[in-house]
């Protein structure tokens, strides 16, 4: 099975630490949240990768310049413009020469799907596309799936309404597609997967559904990307160290549900709680941390407090004494 990865996006609702940084290469611990990817790819057998590439490619082809991930083939796809997620995917897939059932995934998207399970199910449906679903409480910033109890799409709606959501059964974005899906995709010009071919696949009988219940996360908020870090240590999916080897923390420091990651350090008297500190970041003397994001070579100043789920931008120096509660610093202009 050979899948591919939508990693073209510019993640804008995590700047400024994606300004410079596609999402998907951002750290989620100890790797690159691509790394997490693919490396559960890998855990049910999928052989290689095809990355539907946009916004800095060179991220990707620079950190793993021998195409491989997580023991997975690489094979990159770089985008000439914008297609969005249906035109992505008929480029990558094509691109790679794929000519057989295949997997799609949002490179943003953090699961313990069973992905052997799903597969299977999809070849013995006969279906031309299967979707992984995952319950929500609030469905209206997803698509959202209404299925029968064979599990066949009846309707698929992107972002509906309080009034008009069909269920909570939200699109988790990945899916399992048989090539003929590509030639429904119209070719030079952008086309939704969601707005256009998963409708239109869900009118003729040929969609079905795979809800599941298994960990899922949508990184692409700073609220969910937190989570995604702290879930990894605090026994959510694992119980990875949280304070990297070679990252100083000192003794009389407070950190709790923290990442502290390479080379970040954290200064005597400082109360740092349900963040992470990304590499190089420093948190001064008694500063105080709290739900919040400090991005790398970011230097927190003695006496700071920044709470209310802030993003420190990226080598950003917070000035001694500043309180800082919610936001960007520095502000996005």
């Amino acid at each position: 099975m050979q899948a591919v990865v939508l990693v073209g996006g510019f993640g804008t609702r995590l700047r400024p630490l994606t300004t410079h940084t596609p999402k998907q290469m951002l750290p989620v611990v100890d790797r690159p949240m691509i790394e997490h990817v693919v490396s559960h790819l890998a855990s049910h057998g999928v052989s290689r990768v095809v990355l539907s590439l946009g916004f800095r490619p060179e991220a990707f082809t620079a950190t793993y310049p021998d195409a491989r991930c997580a023991g997975v083939a690489l094979h990159y796809a770089v985008e000439p413009e914008p297609l969005d997620t249906a035109g992505a995917v008929r480029f990558a897939a094509q691109d790679a020469g794929i000519d057989e059932a295949f997997l799609v995934l949002n490179g943003d998207i953090l699961t313990d799907l069973d992905v052997t399970t799903m597969v299977r199910r999809h070849k013995a449906s006969a279906a031309l596309g299967t979707i992984a679903l995952t319950e929500v409480e609030d469905p209206t910033r997803y698509g959202v799936v209404q299925f029968d109890h064979e599990k066949r799409v009846l309707c698929f709606v992107e972002k509906p309404s309080a009034d008009k959501v069909p269920s909570k059964w939200i699109n988790a974005g990945i899916y399992v597609l048989e090539p003929e899906v590509l030639d429904r995709i119209p070719a030079g010009r952008r086309v939704s997967i969601e707005r256009e071919i998963f409708p239109a696949l869900a009118a003729d009988g040929s969609l079905c559904a795979e809800p599941s219940a298994e960990y899922w996360l949508d990184t692409g908020t700073p609220d969910s990307y937190l989570r995604a870090n702290l879930d990894l240590i605090d026994g959510t999916r694992s119980d990875l160290p949280a304070v990297h080897p070679h990252a100083v923390v000192d003794a009389d420091a407070l950190i709790s549900r923290t990442v502290v990651m390479a080379r970040g350090s954290i200064g005597s008297g400082a109360d740092v709680c349900d963040a992470v500190v990304m590499e190089g970041a420093s948190i001064g003397k008694a500063a105080l941390v709290r739900d919040s994001l400090v991005g790398p070579e970011a230097v927190i100043g003695q006496g700071v407090s920044v709470v209310g789920g802030c993003i420190i931008g990226p080598g950003a120096s917070v000035p001694a004494g500043m309180a800082l509660d919610g936001g960007c610093f520095p502000e996005e202009v």
